[in-house]
């Protein structure tokens, strides 16, 4: 089973990764950027990237294990990339804070000698569309369709309307909350996703794109 971790910049991601580690069995956990992501990374690149995480979740699959990457693929990308429906499940969680502390987060980032300061207007556009996106899969669709990779397949969802049940994100506020808390809030939802899947009763589970 895949569980994807998505969401912009600041959000925390990576930062709870360690936190969660101690708390979940037979899940391996990857930051998507481990990778390697080149200067000139683009839509495309992300798109192929992710279908090489979906590739790897297989491989994991095979061998009993289940795969959680964070990153910044949205959940319509995930869908889409051509191996997705070789996976027995997907569930998807959206970590998401108040643009304040957004900012604040980032400027401590950028004071470290991080890059990205140039920019940080398309950082959190890209945050706005990640939060509508989560709830509705109508959402601007051509932010991640246009200029695409050409394997995509993105028939498999793009009817769906907000309110559809396979399109089942949580989203996770983690402004004013500390690292710990957002870490026990994730195991709760793999937990219980988990439960699902062995239940049958998994959104994206079976043959999902053709229900």
């Amino acid at each position: 089973m895949l569980f994807v971790l998505t969401g912009s910049s600041g959000a925390g991601k990576t930062a709870v990764l360690a936190r969660l580690a101690p708390q979940i069995e037979d899940l391996a956990l990857h930051d998507f950027d481990e990778v390697g992501v080149p200067p000139d990374a683009d839509r495309r690149w992300r798109q192929e990237a992710t279908e090489d995480w979906v590739r790897h979740a297989l491989r994991e699959q095979a061998n009993g294990q289940d795969t959680l990457v964070a990153g910044q693929s949205p959940l319509g990308e995930w869908l889409a990339v051509p191996s997705a429906t070789d996976l027995n499940g997907i569930a998807a969680c959206l970590l998401d804070v108040g643009e304040a502390e957004r900012a604040a987060r980032l400027d401590e980032r950028w004071s470290r000698g991080s890059p990205g300061r140039d920019h940080a207007d398309a950082l959190f556009n890209w945050a706005r569309w990640h939060r509508a996106h989560a709830a509705d899969p109508q959402w601007r669709q051509e932010v991640i369709r246009e200029e695409a990779w050409e394997a995509m397949e993105w028939t498999r969802w793009d009817r769906w309307k907000a309110g559809e049940p396979r399109w089942d994100v949580l989203t996770l506020a983690t402004t004013d909350v500390d690292l710990d808390e957002t870490a026990r809030s994730l195991a709760d939802w793999i937990a219980g996703r988990r439960r699902l899947l062995r239940a049958g009763r998994l959104p994206l589970s079976g043959e999902w794109w053709r229900r």
